[in-house]
């Protein structure tokens, strides 16, 4: 959680930069924060092994290993601690390098130490639900979503994935229109997705996403046909509105579409220009 009187996350700031560096742990410090600040890539990767901090700030360009091969290397290890990228490349290129590597969000140098703030705060609050819970626990809620989880308790069976399985499509859909969910699967426009195991499929295609990809997905299944306008997605996805100039969320949603998008198939996620996104199978 965010700094509160009972609690200081800890947060591990990875800069070369000794200026930033320094300025950088002392307003953390100030805000609340507990900092372990280091110089490069090595000593994060070190650090973090040692003691997991509730969140990571890592500057993108770093001599030795630099902050994209650091997330890349906890992602691979399995370690879904937030990453914030500090990064003074701002070619949407270059963001994509970042998310694909597996960063959950990103702030643009030079920067206002209150927007860093901002999106730790909603970093943090996004990992909140999960702490204490095992990962895929039943009792872990759904992350994003704008209405009440789909999620029943109908017996599970066998799928062809050799894990418990696919699922009827006899699930009510709790209004959603195009939407249903039987046990622990949600569906809508030929994509189902497991939530509480965080995979998803696309027809027998299973879908290779990031943490908030698929929080992004998920939201857009279980809201199917409803257009969600910008504002609702980044409360629920990032728990902060970024305001009508970021581009953080169409990096994520053309990510998404490269991801979800195949040949002679139909587009699956649609901008509705000046309000937002919607998923549905035209």
């Amino acid at each position: 959680m965010p700094p509160t009187a009972s609690h200081t996350p800890t947060v591990l700031l990875a800069e070369d930069d000794r200026a930033i560096r320094n300025a950088l742990e002392r307003a953390l410090t100030l805000e609340g924060y507990r900092v372990t600040a280091v110089a490069d890539g090595v000593e994060a990767l070190a650090q973090a092994h040692r003691s997991r901090p509730d969140v990571l700030v890592l500057d993108v360009m770093m001599p030795g290993i630099d902050g994209l091969q650091v997330c890349r290397v906890l992602r691979a290890e399995g370690d879904r601690t937030p990453v914030l990228m500090l990064t003074a490349l701002v070619e949407t290129a270059d963001r994509i390098a970042g998310l694909d590597a597996g960063a959950d969000d990103y702030v643009v140098k030079p920067f206002d130490v209150e927007e860093v703030f901002a999106r730790l705060r909603a970093l943090l609050r996004r990992a909140a639900p999960a702490s204490g819970t095992a990962p895929g626990s039943a009792s872990a809620p759904a992350p994003g979503t704008v209405e009440p989880s789909a999620r029943g308790a109908a017996p599970e069976t066998t799928g062809t994935h050799g894990r418990s399985g696919t699922p009827g499509r006899t699930g009510a859909s709790n209004g959603r229109p195009g939407a249903s969910a039987a046990g622990r699967f949600v569906e809508a426009a030929g994509l189902r997705m497991d939530p509480r195991a965080r995979r998803a499929w696309r027809g027998r295609r299973e879908l290779e996403l990031t943490r908030t990809e698929f929080e992004l997905l998920e939201l857009l299944i279980r809201n199917a046909g409803i257009v969600l306008d910008h504002s609702t997605i980044y409360d629920r996805i990032w728990g902060y509105d970024f305001g009508p100039g970021s581009k953080n969320l169409a990096v994520y949603v053309g990510y998404l579409r490269r991801k979800l998008d195949e040949p002679g198939a139909p587009q699956l996620i649609h901008t509705v220009r000046g309000v937002g996104y919607v998923l549905r199978e035209d």
